[in-house]
């Protein structure tokens, strides 16, 4: 046995991430570490590789109790991560990302480049990997900067290699090259540990399965003594408290369309509806491209193809500022980055996606934004010290009351929330799905991104899956988390088998 963790605890101020993390992974075996979106699964595996410290727990290395307190300490005995993100130096050539901070040296003490260009031609000649030492990362594909972490990783002596969702972002012929490297590494006696949402690429690549949910290991067994089922079963199975039921209403008029939306290797033939008085689910699992789509039809970001009509007209959404004239509201992911001004006072925030409102002659009324900002204030009962609060230190759920009447002032009729729920406590959580069914029944038409299943059978009338850049399905707001996860996972032709 290479690793062995028990009782791993982990808490960020007073969320729990860990309760109860076990896991062991012996030489030569591919373990599979699953569970949802938030179970646990990269902050144990950042604790395994000295990123984070655990609060309790065993960890033990080839049967010695061990305490990795840096990334160094990991390195030392022999454990690397291969990260979903990329943390090379883009600058930098393959070989010099390979040895950065152990490069060769001469006698004198200075880099010996030729050494290491060719130390790096043979370990990169030895794996068949498709590199050369000299290319600059920053030219590389994601699956090429994933090679390059790789061969870092083995060329330090690395025993334990973790792979956090290494093909999230890779087409299937680089997903391929990666289950061809993990095996080579199984041949080599290395231990790997991977991470996946990826239902289909277990049987390429693993032996063994542990599962997380909510913070603790439910499962762990042989592949291939489970089938599917039974694994997305012990993914979504546990039992959750409905802490808000929404009743639909009928749709009414169409107020958004979208028509073959295309971005190269982002966004492939999109097409959906939304309806006043609608809240439509967007599910699926990390990489499955639904914030893309919505900074897409934001005008975030370019689109090669496709048409998008809001409120009955055709719309050329080239950027945020043509977004927000067609109707178009986004309540994005990171609200403090993306949605609020957080130096700026509350009121500020309220007002100034509709500015011309408040500025007659193109000089700011102060009396007029403060009075205006508080009846939105009082309407959406945003708590806070005053209205010249800095948004930046209201709470997390009043923050994204700010961001949603931003633009309720501005008149928005199609929002798109992109996880609006995250970071924030459970009662939070109602109030703001009470705000968004409130806005549906005022005719407005909402897309809601969620990687909280849960949370989306709960408020959606109905929900779209998304699944490498696809619409890979439509379910009823009533349906399953199985049945979600199985399109989000396996595609809506391989679910129904």
């Amino acid at each position: 046995m290479l690793l062995e963790l028990r009782n791993i605890q982990k808490k960020f101020g007073g969320v729990v991430a860990l309760r109860n993390g076990d896991l062991s992974v012996d030489a030569g075996e591919v373990h599979l570490l699953l569970g949802e979106n938030g179970a646990g699964k990269s902050t144990l595996m950042k604790i395994v590789a000295g990123m984070l410290q655990r609060d309790s727990g065993v960890m033990r290395w080839q049967g010695r109790e061990v305490d990795l307190r840096t990334p160094a300490s990991a390195a030392a005995i022999g454990v690397a991560m291969v990260h979903q993100e990329s943390l090379l130096a883009p600058h930098l050539s393959v070989a010099e990302n390979i040895f950065l901070g152990r490069e060769p040296r001469s006698l004198l003490g200075l880099v010996n480049r030729r050494r290491m260009m060719e130390q790096a031609a043979r370990l990169i000649e030895e794996h068949r990997f498709p590199l050369q030492p000299e290319w600059r990362v920053e030219r590389l594909s994601p699956a090429g900067r994933q090679l390059v972490e790789i061969c870092r990783a083995i060329c330090h002596g690395s025993s334990l290699l973790i792979f956090d969702e290494p093909t999230s972002s890779l087409s299937d012929a680089e997903t391929q090259e990666v289950f061809r490297i993990v095996r080579t590494l199984r041949e080599r006696k290395m231990g790997v540990i991977y991470i996946t949402h990826r239902l289909e690429e277990l049987r390429a690549v693993g032996d063994r399965v542990t599962v997380l949910r909510d913070g603790e290991t439910v499962h762990a067994a042989p592949l291939q003594e489970l089938t599917t089922d039974e694994i997305i079963h012990h993914m979504v199975g546990r039992e959750v408290a409905t802490i808000y039921e929404r009743h639909s209403l009928p749709p009414g008029d169409e107020l958004l369309r979208v028509e073959g939306l295309n971005r190269k290797q982002v966004l492939n033939g999109i097409s959906f509806v939304l309806r006043a008085g609608e809240i439509v689910g967007l599910a699926g699992l990390v990489g499955a491209g639904r914030t893309e789509l919505c900074r897409a039809l934001f005008g975030i970001d370019p689109v090669d193809a496709g048409t998008v009509r809001v409120l009955g007209r055709n719309a050329r959404i080239r950027s945020p500022r043509d977004a927000v004239k067609a109707g178009l509201a986004l309540i994005p992911e990171d609200r403090q980055k993306n949605g609020l001004a957080v130096l700026l006072p509350l009121a500020h925030n309220v007002t100034h996606a509709g500015l011309d409102r408040v500025s007659p002659y193109g000089f700011l009324d102060l009396a007029a934004e403060r009075s205006l900002a508080s009846e939105y204030v009082q309407r959406l009962r945003i708590r806070s010290e005053s209205i010249r609060q800095l948004a930046g230190r209201l709470s997390g759920g009043n923050q994204q009351k700010v961001v949603i009447a931003k633009w309720l002032f501005r008149n928005a009729r199609v929002f798109l929330f992109d996880e609006p729920t995250r970071g924030i406590d459970v009662g939070a959580k109602v109030e703001v799905f009470q705000l968004m069914d409130e806005l549906a029944r005022s005719g407005a038409a909402i897309l809601m991104v969620s990687s909280e299943m849960q949370e989306l059978l709960q408020v959606a009338d109905r929900i779209l899956v998304m699944r490498h850049g696809r619409i890979a399905g439509e379910l009823p707001g009533r349906t399953t988390q199985e049945q979600i996860m199985r399109y989000a996972a396996l595609g809506a032709e391989d679910s129904v088998q």
